[in-house]
């Protein structure tokens, strides 16, 4: 079907408002009023959109203007354009005050799930004019977010002195771990430290990388051992509960547990897994700037002033 090429230029944001109206007041007459028009000057319009369709919009038999089949397609679709079309001026709206309309921030499963909540009711109480939106990642995946541009923010990445010298990144603190297995696993009444050679002969419970096609980094796991691989922390913490394996937790995740005797910590012979290790918050140089950007690090900040978002506090530097 070909339609009248006049057709695009009648149906403009106001010719789908006039049509609307006829459907909110019932009647041309009514629409007309509503909008300031004479009667005739709107049906004038009416008539012209539908003989670019050629097509029946209103059935106008009865004092009532009821929508044809065509009619109701018509409105249902007039309802949608004008909403995008709203929408797309707020956009622009926010765009030209340096609010985007959407806020990607890419979080590492190694903070919290309440603390990430908590951030966001501190930034949505602001009341910023954008939508935020919420991506986990693991470990390398995370800063992959950030710098592949999938995300605007990465909140919890490891990095050391030095590296990615093409980001900004501020400290979130120090992030301490511990062997810890299942009183029922058989490395729980094992002699310490732990041997690799021992622990190497049980299976492993890691995160996987969430960086894709395979250029992830693995860590804590010792060559030719058996791995239990699960989606983020949480299910890491899950499964050596369940004693499926061994492994290394956030001390802070796994206190609890200790201290109730689910799991049971154990000193091994790997002291660089024993270290402490800090997450910051990274952001690209351009982007400091940015309205979101600011009121995120002023949530954050008033996190920490209240509490480490860390899973343990940070360590102090004299």
């Amino acid at each position: 079907m070909c339609f009248n090429r006049s057709f695009g230029s009648l149906l403009t944001p106001d010719a789908l408002s006039l049509l609307l109206a006829i459907e909110e007041t019932g009647s041309f007459a009514a629409a007309a009023r509503q909008r300031g028009l004479v009667p005739s000057a709107l049906t004038y319009r009416i008539r012209q959109i539908e003989d670019a369709l050629d097509v029946l919009l209103f059935d106008r038999s009865s004092r009532q203007a009821k929508p044809t089949e065509a009619g109701k397609e018509l409105l249902r679709e007039a309802k949608r354009l004008l909403q995008d079309v709203d929408a797309l001026a707020n956009r622009v709206k926010r765009v030209a005050t340096g609010w985007e309309s959407v806020f990607t921030v890419a979080v590492d499963s190694i903070i919290s799930r309440s603390v990430v909540m908590e951030l966001c009711e501190g930034f949505l109480a602001q009341k910023p004019p954008t939508r935020l939106r919420i991506r986990y990642e693991t470990l390398s995946g995370t800063l992959a977010a950030l710098k592949s541009g999938q995300a605007d923010l990465a909140m919890g990445v490891f990095m050391t002195p030095g590296s990615h010298a093409e980001l900004l990144h501020e400290s979130l603190g120090q992030v301490s771990f511990v062997y810890a297995v299942a009183p029922h696993h058989p490395l729980a009444n094992a002699p310490e430290p732990l041997s690799d050679a021992l622990i190497q002969q049980h299976r492993a419970v890691a995160v996987a990388d969430s960086v894709p096609r395979g250029e992830g980094v693995t860590i804590g796991l010792l060559g030719g051992q058996d791995v239990l691989t699960v989606p983020d922390m949480p299910s890491k913490l899950e499964a050596q509960l369940r004693g499926l394996g061994g492994g290394f937790l956030p001390e802070s995740l796994a206190k609890p547990y200790l201290d109730s005797g689910r799991l049971v910590a154990k000193k091994s012979q790997s002291r660089s897994a024993h270290q402490p290790s800090g997450i910051c918050l990274a952001k690209s140089p351009w982007q400091k700037h940015r309205p979101c950007i600011k009121l995120v690090v002023v949530t954050v900040e008033s996190r920490q002033n209240q509490t480490s978002i860390a899973p343990t506090p940070p360590s102090r530097v004299e």
